[in-house]
């Protein structure tokens, strides 16, 4: 590998490493605000010519043998883990992310993901039917009929990642993808593209074949659009706003491509007056300590019970005055920036929009003494309910809101009172209640006293949270379709 510093980024087509047609754009680092390097910026003959790639390759790899795909993505994760020096350092610079959580969720969740996928490539995933004796008909005479639903790779996959977790991301949309025979072209976020590229460079070094991998980066939509609008392209999967999943699978659905769009949260967290208040009070701040508030799974609502309110105002108060914010290189700092001025600008709008509705701030809310960079502080806002702009849209950044209840019924009701559905979360000292509740709340996931994920439970979204599920052996199902097999 060269020297990510002495770096000129290409676009990984067909197995060659590719100058790109519109030249390159630059990478800034949200906290430094300087550059980090130069992307290339795909046209569309770019991307035209990375589905074809795709497309011609399709028919091989989709015949490998499930051993060799096995083989090659574990080969990928030992060259992650080899090359986790030059991986981390790059990744945390792109996203601004303090250097704890780049070393934690960077390397590690993208080897993990790797790694199953390596087992999911030998897991049989279809399933026999039991046979059924039919009588005769016009069709054919009558037989004992024996059939399996069988599952069969997609074709081409346009996997679209988002800038929070670049890389691993890029990896769990990747790993299935391949284990379950198709090819893909990637076209990571455009604000931090360039670990990306160089997992890529580790694909490519492991030995997969020319045109099974492909990497087209833009600046602009352009890119992105050409991928969804590709009629050669089987399927799209995407992680991102609501907003740009909605354009997706409306141009996607003119091809009827199959769609999985991981979308936009606005996660609860329902505290009951048993709760163990250090418990949810760690978990409601995930929003400020974790990426600076830019997860679509993060608490950023806490729906707490009339009778403890106060105290849990109080308990996140006092933590929000004690997270340092600033350089994410030093070792103190709890809250690096967010990815760009103009997602800071929007979490500073729509906490100002809460003040305007009456909410009442009562910490942070104002910008960080911190420069250059773009930085948000750590913000609460009470005095909210469920009308007010910053209940009801994404924030992706560092602010949470708390709103009071009096009843079970009535918090489960602020809580569903919401287009997103995503990840919510329920805290209470009884277990089976908190299983009961989650029956009630219209999300994909229920962490009961827990921020955890399994590592095999489906994930996604209902509502405008998205549609389909990965994760585990569903994402072996999400990469593929169902063919019926059926014989006499």
């Amino acid at each position: 590998m060269t020297s990510v510093a002495d770096r000129t980024w290409r676009l990984l087509i067909d197995g060659e490493w590719r100058e790109p047609s519109g030249g390159h754009y630059p990478i800034v680092n949200p906290a430094t605000e300087q550059v980090v390097g130069h992307a290339p910026e795909a046209g569309v003959a770019d991307v035209a010519d990375a589905v074809a790639a795709a497309r011609a390759a399709f028919p091989a790899w989709s015949r490998t043998a499930p051993e060799e795909r096995a083989r090659l993505l574990d080969r990928v994760a030992d060259l992650v883990s080899a090359h986790q020096d030059e991986i981390v350092p790059l990744a945390q610079a792109e996203t601004g992310s303090t250097m704890a959580i780049a070393r934690a969720t960077q390397v590690p969740v993208t080897v993990r993901r790797l790694r199953r996928y390596a087992r999911g490539a030998l897991e049989q995933r279809d399933v026999p039917l039991a046979p059924q004796l039919v009588p005769a008909s016009a069709l054919a005479p009558g037989a004992l009929v024996g059939a399996v639903a069988a599952r069969r790779p997609v074709g081409v996959v346009g996997c679209i990642t988002p800038y929070n977790f670049p890389i691993g991301t890029m990896a769990g949309k990747l790993a299935p993808a391949l284990a379950m025979g198709n090819t893909a072209v990637v076209k990571p976020a455009p604000q931090d593209p360039l670990a990306c590229l160089l997992l890529a460079e580790l694909f490519a070094e492991a030995g997969f074949p020319p045109g099974v991998v492909n990497v087209v980066t833009g600046s602009t939509a352009e890119t992105g659009v050409a991928l969804v609008d590709s009629p050669d392209v089987d399927m799209i999967s995407f992680t991102g706003s609501t907003a740009v999943g909605t354009r997706i699978a409306a141009a996607g659905g003119r091809t009827m491509k199959r769609m999985l769009l991981e979308l936009g949260g606005k996660g609860a967290a329902l505290v009951l007056a048993d709760a163990d208040l250090d418990t949810a009070v760690t978990g409601i701040c995930a929003t400020w300590t974790f990426l600076s508030g830019q997860g679509c799974i993060l608490p950023t609502r806490a729906v707490v019970h009339r009778s403890i309110y106060r105290t849990v105002v109080r308990h996140l108060a006092d933590r929000a005055g004690s997270l340092k914010v600033g350089d994410p290189l030093a070792s103190e700092t709890v809250l690096g920036p967010v990815i760009s001025a103009a997602q800071r600008d929007r979490a500073e709008q729509l906490v100002e929009s809460a003040r305007a509705e009456g909410g009442a701030v009562v910490a942070g809310g104002r910008r960080p003494a911190c420069s250059p960079g773009f930085y948000v502080a750590p913000t609460l806002i009470t005095n909210v309910n469920q009308s007010m702009t910053v209940a009801r849209e994404e924030v992706f950044g560092p602010v949470i809101c708390v709103i009071p209840f009096d009843t079970e019924e009535e918090g489960v009701a602020i809580v569903n009172d919401t287009r997103f559905g995503l990840h919510n979360y329920v805290y209470t000292a009884d277990p089976a209640r908190g299983y009961r509740i989650a029956a009630r709340l219209r999300s994909g996931y229920v962490g009961v006293n827990t921020g955890h994920q399994h590592p095999e439970a489906p994930f996604g979204g209902f509502g405008m949270s998205g549609i389909g599920r990965d994760g585990g052996s569903f994402g072996l199902d999400a990469y593929s379709e169902v063919q019926s097999v059926v014989w006499a």
